[in-house]
């Protein structure tokens, strides 16, 4: 009998819910940098383990919120949390202390009354004893099925935690085909991979002041496709910054992005991109419905 059902990763901002998706699913569908709160919108990865499939959502980091963006954020992770057959709350064990946002999150479990499993990250970066006290310390506030202890990033101990997780999802059919890896379209693909190069190679609070959307996607007699992929910022001075002298530093950042692209999607890209000011993006509702975001939130 086959197995299948969802898993909801929540957590603060990195805590590495995005790379443990990543590193559970086999390949990278969902996007990671150092910056916090990368993941707008819910991302699902999909694992096959024996006769189980897990199907992952990845979901914003929880965070108190002040813009519109951020609140749409914050409402989508709890969302995805509702609708996993089981949640996995991800926390970042390198962390000196238990953060504000972590144990907003503990309560909110406890109020809800779903069915959690504990997951500290990044246990290289920390010695068992205090790994030991942190377990313990986050298991008093709330009540969780299993603990476990892993490095994303390593692979250590993902394998018994994606064992446990296919044990844990209810027997019936399949949601997705077995080589499935992801449901995400393939234009939001590319401006995520954009989006992600943005991220990495701006600094301070510009990226989180734009936007990419892929405009065209046009297949090519040859097998390749041509991508146009605009980015949008809500300050005319940003254009500049990303454009950089004689457009030197967007054609690094699309470099980066095509070859990136090429290699998930085993073609060739012919990516352009495009900076366009635009004010209120941040308060247009047909993005949101593009991100599955809830515009009222």
């Amino acid at each position: 009998m086959t197995r299948a059902g969802f898993v909801s990763l929540i957590g603060p901002p990195n805590a590495g819910k995005s790379t443990l998706m990543n590193t559970l699913v086999g390949t990278k569908v969902s996007i990671v940098t150092p910056k916090v709160q990368t993941t707008r919108s819910r991302v699902r990865g999909i694992a096959m383990h024996d006769d189980a499939q897990v199907i992952f959502i990845d979901t914003p980091g929880i965070f108190t919120p002040k813009r519109r963006l951020d609140r749409a954020m914050v409402s989508a992770a709890w969302q995805g949390a509702s609708d996993g057959d089981l949640v996995v709350l991800v926390h970042d064990a390198a962390r000196s202390q238990i953060d504000d946002d972590t144990l907003r999150i503990l309560d909110q479990l406890n109020t809800n009354n779903v069915r959690a499993a504990l997951v500290l990250n990044k246990i290289d970066l920390m010695d068992r004893e205090k790994l030991l006290e942190r377990a313990s310390a986050l298991s008093s506030r709330a009540e969780f099925s299993q603990v476990f202890m892993l490095s994303a990033e390593k692979a250590s101990g993902t394998d018994d935690f994606l064992k446990w997780l296919a044990s844990q999802m209810p027997e019936g059919p399949y949601y997705f085909d077995p080589e499935d890896l992801s449901d995400m379209p393939q234009r939001l693909l590319a401006a995520e991979v954009l989006r992600e190069k943005l991220f990495l190679n701006l600094h301070q609070e510009l990226p989180y002041q734009l936007t990419v959307e892929t405009e065209q996607w046009l297949e090519k007699d040859d097998g390749s496709a041509e991508v146009r992929c605009s980015i949008y910022v809500a300050r005319e001075g940003h254009r500049g910054i990303i454009l950089g002298k004689g457009g030197k530093t967007l054609g690094r950042i699309g470099q980066q992005a095509r070859l990136e692209l090429e290699e998930a999607l085993d073609r060739r890209i012919h990516l352009l991109t495009h900076v366009k000011y635009s004010k209120d993006w941040m308060n247009d509702p047909s993005r949101y419905r593009d991100w599955d975001l809830d515009f009222n939130a």
